[in-house]
């Protein structure tokens, strides 16, 4: 089949090409325009208690708002606020609503109930048409608010200052976009540098950059765009970023499987188009099969609980297949169409075979000492492991996504500082009850001091607000501890028991605020990780066993990349946590951990173990298959895993905690795959379980199962090609 396929592409490599580009442009032009989705309770399905209690609000108090920004004052000198300043807030507030701002549809003055104990601080709560909260213009009302607000108060002693979920949303926006270009641009110039380096040439580090960047990130995009419209996806801000490092980082570990191996067959004497046929036939099914295993990993993410997965994992999943696609269609045309030398220029050795005596050493260590290699490598991973029983989730995306010096930050944190640290976001009991009755208040007292026994709760008023109709009273209960954290979180599961369990007789209790979100998020999180991992580690143990006509080494494929998860999520936990002295780290880290770590590390795996195969059929023995393979396949593993692991790392760049999380998580479990699992783990492994490891295949016989012999990898014909090519 890819050498059926190596031919069309040779044949028609200037079609290939041409076709590429007229399909990447219109595909990008008229694709629809979407926007990243920032509102943490819009991830959530709807049967979940906090979603519920949301629209029990919107039902029963439709003139309460929970504010979209929150505007603050304070003195420049930090001073108590004085009559005067008092004067100029009304008069800022009062200037801001005459402005009248575009869907800005309330600003509340500020009172005493929103002035801090120390009268530092005052707030203005402002209602956002709800409408625009999906849209760019959520931000760009932010914005207006921001600005028109700091003019106002030029002149006088105040500093004003915006915060909230649309200040958040503005700030992140324009963090991200910082953050996407210097992820961008790092990542470019890394890899065009390290490819460059490895193959000595100008052109070969330029490549995978182009076809990445130019051709397959804009199709990607564009699919992506059509997929998230059609299927009303959602979209979160840290899509981009990951985005540009997948398409970058996959796309130049592929062109790598497919450049070391032409360069190989032109070594060993083909044309330059029979070395590009021979090139995909051989790396073909093992480019096929590890993005095979990266696209189900991530497209089982449609199964999740959580929108911002739905959306992350079928976007990853097409940028993947088209990034496959075009390394085995547009990176062989364009190898077909550049003359060897100019590929290679301005390198004088590549048509010289060298010693490789550095993996040629490591395939003899693993060849004499299998168990020992085995033991070693796997001992490290589970030391790592370890680590991992400590890891504490944490769920404040919006703080972790951008600087702590952002307005929006700043804001949080003096509202933690100046008022209760639960008082930004309070927490929601609402007690309804149907039929047309009326709730009795005179339970009201008995049950609000139920709540606010609570540990945890600082205050539960006794007298609630009243729905119109009499049916549904909310009880706004403050928490001691700041909304995302890990106390609150743990205060509302005992909040939900007593409010459930001492509701009155006749009604029903619904816990809802932005707390209430976070406990939900931790239950979807719960549910996603009994159902998508253990989906995702089957489907992916499938294709390894169609890829390898075997039931026996896709086990243990598959248990060394589990192991490099558990060994990353440790060492992360242990930097961070332990050494650091983070109180936790981001809660979807875990499950990105997964599946880049193993969905990646298997394509690793992959490529070792199709070349221990490729060695085994053609009559080595399982130790001797396995140093070959290390000393042939080591290169490449070693020269993709250490770029994608750089294109990771480029995350911790970006100046917020969340992406140095993810980007030294991702680098080290990327390193841990190339030079752990398939450089030392795997082929040890195999060695040891010898020919068994391909049955009831025939992998382990030189007759490759069609009772023909298979030659060594590199054995020609009288013509010149690889005898085996057109069996391939």
């Amino acid at each position: 089949m890819f050498h059926r396929l190596g031919h069309f592409v040779v044949r028609r490599a200037w079609w290939v090409i041409a076709a590429w580009v007229v399909a990447m442009i219109a595909i990008a032009v008229s694709a629809p325009k979407i926007t990243a989705q920032t509102d943490e309770a819009a991830f959530l399905p709807k049967h979940y208690e906090s979603i519920q209690a949301a629209q029990l609000q919107e039902k029963a108090f439709p003139a309460n708002f929970t504010p979209s920004a929150l505007a603050l004052f304070e003195r420049n000198d930090g001073a108590p606020l004085t009559a005067a300043d008092k004067a100029a807030v009304a008069k800022i507030v009062q200037g801001l609503t005459d402005k009248k701002i575009e869907h800005v549809e309330q600003i509340v003055p500020v009172s005493d109930q929103t002035t801090s104990k120390d009268g530092k601080y005052a707030l203005a709560p402002i209602a956002i048409d709800k409408t625009t909260q999906n849209s760019e213009k959520f931000g760009e009302v932010a914005k207006s608010v921001r600005e028109e607000g700091k003019k106002l108060a030029e002149g006088t002693d105040l500093k004003y200052q915006l915060g909230g979920q649309a200040a958040q949303q503005l700030d992140q926006q324009e963090s991200s976009g910082a953050a996407d270009a210097v992820i961008g641009i790092s990542s470019v110039v890394l890899v065009a540098i390290i490819v460059g380096l490895i193959f000595r040439s100008v052109l070969a580090g330029l490549l995978p950059v182009l076809l990445s960047l130019m051709i397959a990130m804009p199709t990607a995009n564009g699919l992506i765009a059509y997929a998230t419209k059609a299927f009303d996806l959602k979209s979160t801000p840290v899509l981009s970023a990951i985005l540009i490092v997948v398409v970058l980082g996959v796309g130049t570990d592929y062109f790598l499987f497919l450049a070391f191996r032409y360069r190989e067959r032109l070594r060993a004497g083909d044309t330059r188009q029979e070395a590009v046929v021979n090139a995909v036939a051989r790396v073909g099914e093992a480019i096929a099969s590890a993005a095979g295993a990266v696209t189900v990993a991530f497209a089982v993410l449609i199964l999740s609980s959580l929108g911002m997965f739905k959306a992350l994992g079928p976007a990853l999943a097409i940028a993947v297949v088209v990034t496959a696609f075009a390394s085995l269609t547009l990176a062989p045309a364009v190898l077909t169409v550049i003359p060897a030398r100019g590929v290679f220029w301005p390198g004088k050795k590549w048509m010289h075979e060298p010693s490789d005596a550095r993996f040629a050493a490591l395939g003899r260590v693993v060849e004499k000492k299998p168990a020992l290699v085995a033991v070693a490598s796997g001992g490290v991973l589970l030391a790592l492991t370890a680590g991992a029983l400590g890891y504490n989730g944490t769920f404040d995306l919006a703080g972790s996504s951008m600087p702590k010096t952002a307005e929006s930050m700043v804001v949080q944190d003096k509202l933690v500082n100046g008022f209760s640290a639960g008082a930004a976001d309070p927490t929601h009991v609402y007690l309804t009850v149907d039929g047309g009755a009326k709730l009795d208040q005179g339970a009201f007292g008995g049950y609000a001091a139920k709540l606010a026994a609570v540990p945890g709760v600082a205050e539960a008023p006794a007298t609630p607000q009243l729905s119109k109709d009499g049916a549904t009273a909310d009880f706004t209960v403050l928490l001691k501890n700041e909304p995302s954290s890990n106390d609150a979180i743990d205060t509302v599961t005992e909040l939900r028991k007593v409010a459930h369990a001492e509701a009155p007789s006749g009604t029903e209790a619904k816990v809802g605020g932005i707390t209430a979100i976070y406990k939900d998020i931790n239950l979807a999180m719960s549910h996603d990780y009994k159902l998508v991992f253990p989906i995702a580690g089957l489907l992916i143990l499938l294709i390894l066993a169609l890829q390898l006509r075997s039931v026996v080494a896709p086990w243990y494929l598959m248990a060394s990349v589990g192991l490099g998860f558990t060994a990353t999520l440790g060492s992360s936990t242990l930097l961070f946590q332990n050494i650091k002295g983070e109180h936790g780290m981001m809660f979807m880290l875990p499950i990105l951990i997964y599946l880049f770590v193993v969905a990646i590390g298997t394509d690793y795996n992959i490529l070792i173990i199709a070349r221990l195969r490729e060695e085994a059929r053609a009559g080595r023995s399982p130790r001797e298959a396995a140093r070959e393979a290390v000393r042939h396949g080591g290169p490449t593993v070693a020269a993709a895993g250490f770029i994608l692991a750089v294109s990771f790392a480029t995350f911790m760049l970006a100046g917020n905690i969340f992406m140095l999380e993810f980007g030294f998580g991702m680098a080290f479990g990327i390193a841990l795959a190339a030079f752990v699992m398939a450089m030392f783990f795997t082929p040890a492994l195999t060695a040891l379980v010898g020919k068994a490891a391909w049955w009831p295949g025939h992998g382990g016989d030189a007759t490759g199962g069609h009772g023909e012999a298979v030659p060594a990898a590199g054995a020609h014909s009288a013509h010149g090609l690889p005898e085996s090519a057109g069996r391939r």
